[in-house]
């Protein structure tokens, strides 16, 4: 089909930008980008998502460490680490895998993450300034979004746009991203009346709601573009909440589960290092009236 958005030909093609990001700065005697990625426990889906990081930051030329600590933690030792990372002049992405034990103050020790260094973009601050249209880091999934619509050569000014979700890690701020780009957008949720009407007039639907095959043909209108961000497992399957096989008959362009939103993630978390590491030494060059 050729309608399908193909995130890890897009991905793919954002690696190479990546590796010569790195070549470069080898060939100028300068350091490679450094991740940290700190997990809490054993959760499988984050011992799953950790490695992942680590395999494809080393396959571009990056640095990676894993930090693995016991579930039992004090929440000051944790908090202690994450400092003693903020100061690590080598070190230019922190990352602290979600869920933590519910014992553990999320709030409290993702905003310990330097916001320099917070290339989740989880901290009030990043946060802050995405939503005042000033944000330099881009959460990694409605990064996502927005570079495979992008790269699919979709203008979003004046488009009308219908995200279904509105949590703070997805919907809010994909919805933010497409208003940057001048598009129209409507959030849906699971409190909103009359969706099939809302989603039947919208050019592009974004979903991630976490609802296997939510999504049905009587929601989209023909022609319109359907980005699937949910995963979900379904008889033992990796499943979007579009229900590709009916969607995909009638959208103009279409993302698939997998293969589409979340090959692109990991892929920008390590891009969103690569451009902390360089707008830092601009910023201390620039401190140090060195040019």
């Amino acid at each position: 089909m050729d309608n399908i958005i193909d995130g890890r030909l897009i991905a793919s093609k954002i690696k190479e930008e990546i590796r010569e990001f790195v070549r470069l700065r080898k060939e100028n005697n300068k350091r490679e980008p450094m991740i940290t990625s700190i997990l809490i426990g054993k959760d499988e889906g984050s011992i799953y998502y950790i490695n992942s990081q680590e395999k494809i930051a080393l396959s571009l030329g990056c640095k990676f460490k894993k930090i693995l600590l016991e579930e039992d933690i004090e929440e000051e030792h944790l908090i202690n680490i994450i400092e003693e990372l903020n100061n690590d002049e080598e070190v230019d992405g922190i990352i602290v895998q979600l869920p933590l034990p519910q014992r553990l103050n999320e709030k409290k020790i993702v905003n310990t993450i330097s916001p320099k260094k917070d290339i989740d973009c989880l901290t009030y601050i990043n946060q802050g300034k995405l939503f005042a249209g000033e944000g330099e880091i881009i959460p990694c999934t409605p990064k996502s979004v927005l570079s495979l619509l992008e790269k699919s050569d979709v203008n979003l000014e004046g488009k009308n746009v219908t995200v279904i979700g509105r949590s703070n890690i997805v919907g809010k701020p994909v919805a933010q991203l497409m208003l940057s780009k001048n598009a129209t957008v409507t959030i849906c949720h699971s409190k909103t009346q009359t969706l099939k009407e809302i989603t039947r007039k919208a050019d592009i639907v974004i979903v991630a709601i976490g609802k296997p095959k939510f999504l049905t043909k009587e929601y989209v209108k023909e022609g319109a573009i359907v980005i699937d961000v949910g995963t979900s497992s379904l008889n033992g399957k990796i499943t979007g909440d579009v229900d590709f096989e009916e969607v995909s008959k009638i959208a103009k362009l279409i993302t698939k589960v997998p293969g589409g939103v979340g090959a692109l993630t990991t892929t920008l978390l390590i891009k969103n290092a690569c451009e902390a590491l360089e707008r830092n030494e601009n910023e201390n060059t620039n401190c140090n009236g060195v040019k």
